[in-house]
C-alpha cells in the first residue's frame, strides 16, 4: 500500500455493502450499478474506492450542504406538511443526469472540481443535535444522491430514529436490494425522481436504467414507506402523452392512486448539459396533469412555476 493509499484508508470509512472478490477486486452492492472495482479504482459514483481489497467511502461525514428547508421543497406535500427539515448532502452521485441542477456538487468527483467545494466534517451525532437544537422533526438526505453516502446517512438515521426524528430520502431510486434492506427499517418517507418511463432516456441522459428505479418504488410500497414521485418534464425528451400515460398508469396499478405525483417544470439555464433546451411550457405540465386525472391519480401537483 502506498503512503497515499494508507492516508486515504486511515481517513475514510469502510463501506458497508460490498463483496470481496479474488485478486483484491470488490463488487459494490450499494446501488444498482453493482460496480466491479479493481484495486486502486473507484466506482461509477467516484466517491467509493477499493484499497487493497477493502472498499471505502471517501465522503463519510464530509458535508457540502447543510440547510433548514420547508419540507414542501423536497418536495413532500403529504408528510409532516408545514414543517421544516434539516437537509444535508455530500458531493457525488451514481447518475450523471444532463438535467441536473445541482451538478456542481453532484458531479464534482467526476469533474475533479472537489477542491472548489467547501466541505465541513460533521459527525452523525452532531447532525442529530443540530436538528434537535432547531426543534426540527426530520432530517432529509437530499441535494445529491443519498445512496452514495449511505454509510454516513445510515449512521445518522439510526441516531435520528432513536431520538424520535423522521428520516427522509430525496433520491433517484437507483438502489440495490441490499441498500433497501439496510435502510428500510429507519426510513420514514421518500421522494423518488422518476425521470422518464424510457430505459433509453435513462441510459442516454442519466447513466442508469429504468427497471431498478421501478423496483425500488415497488419495494417502498410493499413496505408501506411514504412515497411521493417527481418527474422533471423536459421539452422534446420526456413530454409526450404516451410518456405521461405510462408513468400515471404505473403509479396507479403498481403503487396506489393516491401516491402524489409532482410534475415539475424544467429550466435549461440551471441544468448541467441541457442549457440550450427551452423551459417547459406550462401548458405541457397541465396536459400531463389532465392525463393523470383521467387515469385516476388523486394527488397531482405542478411544480417550478
Amino acid at each position: 500500500m502506498t503512503k497515499k493509499q494508507d492516508n486515504i484508508s486511515n481517513q475514510a470509512k469502510e463501506a458497508r455493502l460490498y463483496k470481496k472478490l479474488p485478486n483484491n477486486k470488490v463488487q459494490c452492492q450499494n446501488c444498482a450499478h453493482y460496480c466491479l472495482i479493481a484495486d486502486g479504482e473507484k466506482g461509477i459514483c467516484a466517491v467509493k474506492k477499493n484499497i487493497k481489497g477493502k472498499f471505502y467511502s471517501l465522503v463519510y461525514g464530509k458535508i457540502c450542504a447543510l440547510n433548514i428547508d420547508p419540507i414542501e421543497k423536497k418536495p413532500l406535500f403529504h408528510f409532516l406538511p408545514g414543517s421544516w427539515t434539516l437537509s444535508l448532502a455530500t458531493i457525488g452521485c451514481n447518475f450523471s443526469c444532463f438535467s441536473c441542477q445541482n451538478w456542481q456538487i453532484s458531479q464534482a468527483p467526476r469533474l475533479k472540481t472537489t477542491k472548489e467545494i467547501e466541505e465541513k466534517k460533521i459527525s452523525p451525532k452532531e447532525i442529530v443535535e443540530i436538528a434537535q437544537k432547531n426543534k426540527l422533526p426530520s432530517i432529509s438526505y437530499t441535494y445529491t444522491e443519498p445512496a452514495i453516502f449511505s454509510e454516513y446517512a445510515f449512521d445518522i438515521m439510526k441516531l435520528a430514529k432513536k431520538a424520535g426524528l423522521k428520516n427522509i430520502w430525496v433520491s433517484n431510486g437507483f438502489w440495490s436490494k441490499e441498500l433497501f434492506d439496510l435502510i428500510a427499517p429507519y426510513l420514514d418517507a421518500v421522494n423518488i425522481d422518476l425521470k422518464s418511463f424510457s430505459n433509453k432516456f435513462y441510459q442516454k441522459y442519466c447513466g442508469g436504467k429504468l427497471e431498478p428505479v421501478l423496483d425500488t418504488l415497488k419495494r417502498l410500497q410493499a413496505n408501506e414507506i411514504w412515497t411521493e414521485i417527481t418527474t422533471l418534464v423536459i421539452p422534446g425528451l420526456n413530454d409526450s402523452d404516451e410518456e405521461f400515460k405510462k408513468i400515471a398508469l404505473f403509479i396507479k396499478k403498481e403503487l396506489k392512486a393516491d401516491v402524489p405525483w409532482h410534475i415539475s417544470r424544467f429550466f435549461g439555464w440551471v441544468s448541467w448539459k441541457f442549457k440550450n433546451i427551452p423551459d417547459t411550457p406550462i401548458k405541457t405540465l397541465k396536459r400531463a396533469e389532465k392525463i393523470a386525472k383521467e387515469i385516476g391519480l388523486k394527488n397531482i401537483y405542478i411544480g417550478n412555476i
